[in-house]
């Protein structure tokens, strides 16, 4: 059974690092449901504040994923368009496949967003270079989260290997 539950948290820490990107998944969240299972194994102690501590930082970095882009749309001068065309943006760089069109698809889409509220160009431009830049610190916070988890994940791993992998 612990074979199965370390396979089990090792998708879900992959996937927390595939979703520091993918705006489907929530990344360090999805990382800390692969640590919490690696607790649920024989072999490895459940430690109650670990684990809590590192939900409540999981779910604090969440919360400022929706929060960072629009400060930094709002502080480059940006709208609700802008935002709105960022997340589309975002989408359509995923699906599309255009080199980079994670990062441009978001500047990208901000931008029209602002054009579409009859935003001046320089205004629009702007705009989008502040959600871009919102977008680009979110994502790399929830990165940074997604590998320290993944590094706690190892760390486990390797303290507790002889009684996890002794057959």
């Amino acid at each position: 059974m612990d074979i199965i539950l370390v396979i089990a948290s090792t998708l879900f820490i992959i996937l927390g690092i595939l979703g520091s990107f993918l705006p489907v998944l929530p990344g360090p969240l999805t990382s800390w449901l692969g640590l919490l299972l690696l607790h649920f194994t024989d072999a490895i102690p459940m430690n109650i504040d670990f684990v809590i501590i590192t939900l409540v930082i999981a779910i604090l970095i969440w919360v400022l994923d929706y929060i960072i882009p629009v400060i930094g749309t709002k502080r480059f001068g940006g709208t609700k368009y802008g935002m709105i065309g960022t997340t589309l943006g975002l989408i359509v760089g995923l699906i599309a496949p255009i080199p980079g069109g994670i990062i441009i698809g978001p500047f990208v889409g901000a931008l029209i967003g602002e054009l579409l509220n009859k935003a001046d160009s320089k205004t629009a431009l702007k705009a989008a270079f502040g959600s871009f830049i919102g977008f680009l610190t979110s994502t790399f916070i929830k990165f940074i989260v997604a590998i320290i988890y993944l590094g706690l994940f190892i760390g486990m791993l390797w303290d507790y290997r002889a009684p996890l992998f002794s057959f």
